[in-house]
């Protein structure tokens, strides 16, 4: 249904969170592969962006990845790439982790993918 690529940004992000967390982000990309709609508490549009991300529920901390699709609606798009993540702590890191998420972006779409 969807065909989702993983920068090496994400997967360097992922290693380095315990067990738990990195089986959560691979089960959850499945279910973005497999399911035409995702819930909400998983993918949700950040707004006043093109970026979706990717909740991840750990203790109580969100791992979120920031990822770009190639329609405006998620539940449309055929591709999506998982650019990077971040620990959210606070709103703030939002702006940080969207200015990350669109250098990568840049340098994915430079590289001839997506």
């Amino acid at each position: 249904m969807r065909e989702i690529d993983i920068t090496e940004y994400c997967l360097d992000f992922i290693d380095k969170q315990e067990k738990r967390v990195s089986d959560k982000f691979f089960q959850l990309v499945l279910v973005m592969e497999e399911l035409k709609v995702v819930h909400s508490n998983f993918v949700k549009k950040l707004q006043n962006t093109k970026f979706y991300e990717l909740r991840i529920k750990a203790g109580n901390e969100y791992r979120v990845i920031v990822f770009a699709i190639d329609h405006l609606n998620f539940s449309e798009s055929t591709k999506a790439v998982c650019l990077n993540g971040f620990i959210k702590k606070s709103t703030k890191d939002y702006s940080k982790a969207i200015k990350e998420a669109e250098r990568v972006l840049e340098e994915y779409l430079k590289n001839g993918r997506l």
